[in-house]
């Protein structure tokens, strides 16, 4: 008989999760400017940076989301307006898939417009994941998040179900109406067909979607990570990077 882990993958209690909190503290410099992401990784690595912030380390945020500001504020993590000195020195986020190239699948928390604009406007990308998270192609885990503008709902369903994928509105959590995002848009999450062939295939997709009247952004975070933390059960942490290719980037 298996025995089930005494945490939950992925959730606050995973010590690969706090694995690679604690080596991403080791990484933000003295009086760094760092970009918050949302979700559970960086949910555990905002405590983490509030505790060395109490110890003496200079640094401030800039977060992605509410709930990561409302955590930063009680972390006792300075913030400030993006733009404020520059460039973000880095950000520190989760992901949904990472793909060998470190393409990435984001958005199953809702975040995905406010964290790519947070990422663009930093030098770097460090994201954060268990081992669960990395596959050999993005899309198989399941569903890629698509924020649309309400008006363009009907036809971005009817584009989206065209390119082959099968888009469906995600409800809140109760089930009693429409998940809203902080931009006061929908997300459709969409089911691939098959996962993605390689890189090529995902910014084909990339660029179809971004087409359609209304997408205001999809989960694919393409070229945008330039470093991922891989935790294991057992504690210990590796540092992927990405690779230096000619498809890189956003084309």
């Amino acid at each position: 008989m298996m025995t089930r882990p005494a945490y939950t993958p992925g959730g606050s209690d995973d010590p690969s999760i706090h694995a690679v909190a604690a080596k991403a503290i080791e990484l933000i410099p003295d009086g760094a400017r760092v970009g918050l992401g949302s979700g559970r990784a960086a949910s555990v690595f905002i405590e983490c940076l509030g505790v060395r912030r109490r110890e003496g380390l200079r640094v401030s945020g800039v977060p992605t989301s509410r709930a990561a500001a409302d955590q930063a504020r009680r972390a006792g993590i300075p913030l400030v307006e993006l733009g404020t000195g520059g460039l973000l020195d880095l950000t520190i986020d989760g992901a949904d898939e990472v793909a060998p190239n470190l393409d990435l699948v984001k958005g199953w928390g809702g975040e995905l417009v406010r964290e790519r604009i947070v990422a663009a406007a930093s030098v770097s990308q460090l994201i954060l994941v268990g081992e669960e998270k990395v596959v050999r192609a993005l899309g198989e885990r399941g569903r890629l998040p698509v924020e649309v503008i309400p008006l363009a709902e009907w036809l971005a369903t009817r584009e989206l179900e065209a390119l082959g994928l099968g888009p469906a509105r995600r409800m809140n959590a109760g089930g009693s109406g429409p998940f809203i995002t902080e931009n006061r848009n929908l997300i459709l999450d969409c089911a691939l067909p098959q996962p993605l062939q390689d890189g090529k295939a995902a910014r084909e997709l990339e660029r179809a979607m971004l087409a359609i009247a209304g997408v205001v952004d999809t989960g694919l975070f393409l070229g945008t990570a330039d470093r991922v933390l891989v935790g294991h059960p057992d504690g210990r942490v590796d540092m992927l990077s990405r690779p230096r290719t000619p498809e890189m980037g956003r084309q």
